[in-house]
């Protein structure tokens, strides 16, 4: 996957520019190691790596699922570029739709955002953690681990498996995770001919709508540890933004919309998450987090 979306930055930046790029195959620790993503601190392990590479100067730009970053932004990098967004939603791999799924059916995800808001809508199937490159996951059905899983449908189209997605979740039922279905290219702050370079790629929508995003989950973070699922729409002249934070057993969710400037992403983000809490957003995870 890795690969496939760092091929998918490269080709597109030679596309406009005639320059090539050469892409650089880094193994970290959380590629060989069969512990928990969780235990090693999430997906924080890769970027970490990535970024290593960067300040040694060993690569010139990382491209990352933008959903892997965190959302407190280091001032040693800059995020140059977020390419025009993938599908930003969720899908089921399984032998048919979720509705169809037989009453303590087994669902494999490694989200517990995913495993809330699909308590929400089918509390009487079991949710199992599974870990693994999306492949390896879809690879449990057969093997008869699980029933069905839930991935990112950007994740699937990218790797060729479309085929396999027996539905997709709209909003209403299962919103995204912050960023997700975007990609993005990171390089060192203190290189501003990369910035201008790679500034080609950018895409000022799908930028401001996975800012907002962002802004949500950032502003949440610091007083809440409940899944929170946030999805914005930049149409040129407004930005919509909706975010909802989910009990874990999926029985309480708040969830609110906004609608700002474009370039007042970052605010709209913080106002909006402030919203939540004062309807309690923050008190869904004190019940559970025991």
């Amino acid at each position: 996957m890795a690969t496939t979306q760092s091929q998918m930055v490269a080709d597109a930046y030679t596309e406009r520019t005639g320059r090539a790029i050469e892409l650089v195959g880094i193994t970290t620790f959380g590629d060989v190691t069969k512990a928990q993503v969780a235990q090693l601190g999430g997906t924080g392990v890769f970027v970490s790596a990535l970024r290593d590479k960067l300040i040694e100067g060993e690569i010139d730009f990382a491209v990352h699922s933008l959903k892997d970053l965190p959302t407190t932004q280091d001032p040693r990098f800059t995020l140059a570029a977020i390419p025009v967004r993938d599908d930003h939603r969720d899908a089921l791999v399984g032998p048919g739709k979720f509705a169809d799924l037989a009453p303590g059916a087994r669902v494999g995800t490694g989200s517990l955002r995913r495993v809330a808001m699909l308590s929400a809508l089918r509390p009487d199937l079991e949710y199992v953690p599974i870990r693994g490159n999306a492949d390896t996951r879809i690879g449990k059905i057969a093997s008869g681990e699980v029933d069905a899983v839930v991935l990112a449908s950007a994740g699937l189209h990218r790797i060729g498996r479309d085929a396999d997605i027996a539905q997709i979740f709209e909003v209403e039922e299962l919103l995204p995770a912050p960023g997700q279905g975007a990609l993005a290219v990171e390089c060192r702050a203190d290189r501003p001919d990369l910035v201008s370079f790679l500034s080609v790629l950018d895409d000022p929508p799908s930028r401001s709508a996975v800012t907002a995003e962002r802004s949500v989950l950032n502003a949440l973070e610091a007083g809440c540890s409940a899944p929170v699922g946030a999805f914005a729409v930049d149409d040129g002249h407004t930005l919509n933004l909706t975010a909802v934070v989910v009990a874990l057993d999926g029985r309480e969710a708040v969830r609110k919309s906004a609608a700002g400037s474009p370039s007042e992403a970052v605010t709209l983000g913080r106002l909006l998450a402030a919203e939540m809490i004062a309807e309690g957003a923050d008190r869904l995870m004190g019940e559970h987090s025991h």
